[in-house]
């Protein structure tokens, strides 16, 4: 009709034709979005499993497991020794001061694993704090200074305050893994550290124990990781594998071990049975 506005139907929507740079721009951002609720819900997972486990699941497993139980002593120094044939035989003499007695048994139905905590070398009350002697007094045992785990496939046998005798534990003729802290040696050089060949000394030589090239410069442009190069030497856990007892003294307190072990005189040691596949170790 004359002077009157007709309505309009609406128009069905057309859908908006997105440009790539948009779609490229969305997909990136839900693909951080995905990754970002998986990497918290992992993240959730494993703080749940480490809560459980008292330490983490990946802690546990990296854990390595011992062929037996084994005892901390002091090491004392070198010396040599002579065997009924007459044969010289170079020493590491290995004292046991008042300890290695059982603080804690760890099973797997409250702690994830079994083991065997270890306490050694007592001290005064005053050079621990009151968790660490509310700890030693649950299990009934003497202010100690070093605690270690000893983590076996059983834990049968085992109970607080039980004190651990060498002589019972080890004889004569076994092998054993000693495990220690290296003598630190400081930041050291390529030559002491890795043995490295030194330059020539004369014809106006210039470079005598420097490292020289450590790399191309072009190709690849940069240094590896884990290039030889100088640095801290010495100072970290040591382990020696599979040493020969060759006297118990059970007057003195002493083991002798055959060869040299990491440390100085005065560092603790850690004694253990050695690890021999097929026999105290599973092939597997």
């Amino acid at each position: 009709m004359a002077g009157q506005r007709c309505p309009i139907s609406p128009s069905p929507a057309v859908p908006r034709r997105l440009s790539r740079r948009t779609l490229v721009s969305l997909s990136t951002s839900f693909t951080k979005t995905l990754n970002l609720d998986s990497s918290n819900s992992s993240h959730s997972l494993s703080h749940a499993l480490r809560r459980r486990t008292g330490g983490g699941a990946a802690s546990s497993t990296a854990m390595s497991m011992e062929a037996g139980i084994g005892v901390m002593g002091t090491k004392l120094g070198m010396m040599s020794y002579f065997e009924p044939t007459g044969t010289v035989v170079p020493v590491t003499v290995v004292g046991f001061r008042e300890g290695n007695i059982v603080t804690q048994v760890k099973t797997a139905a409250t702690d994830g694993y079994d083991a065997v905590q270890v306490g050694y070398r007592r001290v005064r009350d005053r050079k621990l704090t009151k968790p660490e002697l509310g700890h030693l007094g649950k299990a009934g045992a003497i202010p100690m200074r070093h605690l270690q785990e000893f983590r076996l496939q059983s834990v049968e046998g085992f109970e607080s305050g039980q004190r651990l005798a060498v002589e019972e534990i080890f004889k004569e003729g076994d092998l054993v893994d000693v495990s220690a802290n290296s003598i630190g040696k400081g930041f050291q050089g390529g030559i002491k550290r890795h043995n490295f060949h030194r330059g020539p000394m004369s014809h106006g030589s210039k470079s005598h124990r420097a490292l020289g090239s450590i790399g191309a410069g072009t190709t690849p442009g940069r240094v590896y990781k884990g290039k030889k190069m100088p640095g801290r030497m010495g100072g970290v856990k040591t382990k020696i594998r599979k040493l020969k007892i060759v006297k118990i003294d059970d007057e003195l307190r002493v083991v002798m071990i055959k060869g040299a072990v990491p440390g100085k005189p005065g560092n603790l040691i850690r004694i253990t049975p050695a690890k021999i596949v097929g026999k105290n170790i599973p092939k597997s």
